[in-house]
């Protein structure tokens, strides 16, 4: 069953020129850890992120003058769509839109009056910008946490459908929501119960995760379980370190799931064990090092890497390429036929001919 059949169907929103939502590809989102007024460092990462695969990217935006950063920042060559994340000035809002941002992330009720709610609604449909509103488990409204005593997963969605009524009440709908926890079960949880009471798309991720170890094991335990269920349309894989990493990681799990979005590489490697006769751990790393920037031109080509031959024959016979170790080299599997030996400090330089070959075959 394709991911498709058991999509929600939400609400399709536009963010430049992609799609939120609707059958439109599962965006991937990351955001930039440098002062926005730095303009070289806050430039640099978003190429960085770019080239990395990053479709969207969110900027803090603390300030007047940092929202004034946005214009300059976009006349730099950045190509994805920027996203302002703001809290409490509407007046930041407003100049944001003004320095032609593509997204505004905020929560309409810690904005302040009604009539200050309206002025950013009216502002944003007026440029055609939407609007994510960002939940988290820790910044909950004062009268909903006192109603559930904690952050439950009917705090966390409770808080967001008024976060989503207070720009409905101006007539205002390109709405992204996201409500975000550090405890997974609880986003999973406030996740679910959204899906089943709007048609807005829906940002995934773990906030607070953590490293690139204990971050990408929760993030994937938390937006896989809802991309399992159909439920998702961009996501962010937070982790503290570089922000590329959590492209990167996003990938990944899209790959994981078989979200291939244009084509990936597929690697499927053993564990290893006492029968392991080549030095796998470091291959394996050293290959996914090779690969990751290759363009596969749309095509997802699936590549074993085996430590033995008890199992690596059949898992590579199921792979367009792989390899089964041997001792200090390895067989070469094509198409599920046997090619040749190929000694171990050669694996990696024949696999990325091989992959190069298939992908320019038409």
């Amino acid at each position: 069953m394709s991911y498709n059949e058991i999509r929600r169907n939400t609400k399709e929103v536009k963010i430049k020129d992609l799609t939120i939502g609707g059958s439109s590809d599962i965006l991937i989102q990351s955001m930039t850890n440098t002062d926005t007024l730095d303009f070289n460092a806050t430039i640099a990462q978003i190429k960085a992120l770019q080239e990395a695969g990053c479709d969207i990217v969110r900027i803090t935006v603390p300030t007047v003058e940092s929202a004034q950063a946005i214009k300059e920042i976009k006349k730099a060559g950045i190509t994805i769509p920027v996203v302002a994340d703001i809290h409490f000035d509407y007046k930041i809002a407003l100049e944001c839109v003004k320095m032609g941002v593509d997204k505004i992330r905020i929560n309409p009720g810690n904005i302040g009056e009604e009539w200050k709610i309206k002025d950013v609604a009216s502002a944003c449909k007026g440029e055609g910008i939407p609007i994510r509103i960002g939940v988290n488990g820790g910044s909950l409204e004062k009268h909903i946490l006192q109603k559930y005593s904690a952050p439950t997963p009917e705090a966390l969605a409770e808080s967001a459908f008024y976060h989503a009524s207070l720009l409905e009440k101006f007539a205002f709908d390109d709405i992204v929501i996201s409500v975000k926890s550090s405890d997974v079960r609880n986003m999973i949880l406030a996740n679910r119960i959204i899906a089943k009471s709007c048609n807005y798309p829906i940002h995934l991720g773990v906030t607070e995760a953590g490293d690139d170890y204990s971050g990408l094991v929760k993030s994937s335990a938390g937006i896989g379980s809802l991309l399992c269920d159909g439920i998702g349309d961009t996501i962010r894989v937070s982790l503290t370190a570089d922000p590329v990493k959590e492209i990167y990681a996003g990938k990944e799990l899209l790959t994981s799931l078989g979200f291939n979005r244009g084509g990936a590489i597929k690697i499927v490697s053993c564990p290893t064990c006492g029968r392991t006769k080549i030095d796998l751990i470091s291959l394996s790393k050293a290959f996914k090092e090779a690969t990751r920037g290759i363009d596969t031109k749309g095509k997802t080509i699936k590549v074993a890497l085996m430590g033995c031959v008890v199992n690596g024959p059949g898992e590579a016979r199921e792979c367009d390429l792989g390899i089964a170790g041997g001792n200090g080299e390895a067989v070469l599997f094509k198409n599920g036929e046997i090619i040749r030996k190929i000694p171990e400090d050669s694996i990696i330089s024949v696999l990325v001919e091989e992959i190069k070959t298939f992908i320019d075959k038409k």
